[in-house]
């Protein structure tokens, strides 16, 4: 395979070694990282270990580059279930255990798949990212998380939508089941939040975490096992939010096996549905909302449970 050696530059000294990566070969940020992380990145002998890791001028940096592929093919046999389309915009309800796009160990088999086969032109709207391989997706779910997200169709589309996020504007609720009796009747659990020191793929309360902000109210109580079902709102949005402040409070989403739940009712997935969507159309400014219902094996598991008296 070509190999290309270069001297670290004034004007990339302290940048991340990926991003270095990326501008020395012109990879996609995403191919970029993908070498570091295959082991074909050196950095002044050493193989590099983490995308993360920072290079200083007049570093000796190898790279062993292979030839890019382009990983958004569309496919057909993806289930894409369309609750509401029109020309700027798509609400999707999402099946649990479909990846949305393309990332870290999934090359195929994700939503943006489906869509590409659904929406042939939202390949158009790729270059709006970096990296490149999520075509109007402006938030996301959990693999293992069932419900509703908003899809652009337009460069336009996908603006106001991801301004309305950063505004907080967007009206999102889930319903999940927790582990244990929750005590109070709702709260806010505000707590920032970053990877977690023993794993990258967990997310943990930390104190130079990012802001995050999850709502809830108890709906119902139950026994053997004793779990608590809840509405969740996000005022933020951050990856396993739900999950991840659950779990600091002491109450795992049922079936949530990476976070520590033992899945007592055989899910095989978490009990977390994003039922409720909410957002100001891009074009016309009416206001859109849409639910979702609980899905199987999440609504049969729920109507087994028996009440606190």
């Amino acid at each position: 395979m070509p190999r290309i050696e270069e001297e670290i530059p004034q004007a990339l000294n302290g940048q991340r070694v990926d991003r270095v990566v990326s501008f020395v070969t012109g990879l996609s940020r995403r191919s970029a990282a993908d070498s570091v992380e295959s082991g074909r990145v050196v950095v002044n002998g050493q193989v590099v270990a983490k995308v993360s890791t920072k290079v200083a001028t007049g570093d000796r940096i190898e790279i062993e580059t292979v030839e890019e592929q382009d990983l958004l093919v569309a496919d057909s046999s993806i289930p894409v279930t369309v609750a509401y389309e029109d020309e700027h915009v798509v609400v999707v309800d999402k099946q649990a255990g479909l990846v949305v796009h393309p990332g870290a160990g999934t090359d195929s088999g994700t939503l943006v798949h489906g869509l590409l086969a659904r929406y042939p032109a939202l390949i158009e709207l790729r270059e709006l990212d970096d990296p490149p391989d999520r075509p109007g997706i402006v938030h996301r779910l959990d693999r293992g998380t069932s419900g509703l997200l908003m899809v652009a169709r337009t460069a336009e589309a996908k603006a106001s939508l991801a301004a309305q996020l950063r505004r907080r504007e967007v009206s999102r609720r889930y319903l999940a089941l927790l582990d244990g009796h929750v005590e109070a009747e709702s709260g806010v659990i505000d707590a920032p939040l970053g990877r977690s020191p023993r794993s990258p793929t967990i997310r943990t309360v930390v104190t130079d975490g990012k802001p995050a902000r999850t709502h809830y109210e108890v709906l119902a109580r139950y026994v053997e096992p004793a779990a608590t079902l809840v509405d969740v709102r996000l005022e933020t949005g951050r990856t396993h939010q739900i999950r991840a402040h659950f779990t600091a409070v002491g109450h795992n989403v049922v079936g949530d096996r990476q976070y520590g739940d033992d899945d007592v009712l055989e899910l095989g997935r978490p009990f977390l549905h994003a039922r409720q969507l909410g957002f100001e159309h891009p074009a016309s400014g009416q206001w859109l909302e849409f639910e979702s219902a609980l899905p199987e094996p999440l609504g049969p598991a729920l109507a087994s449970l028996v009440e606190v008296a």
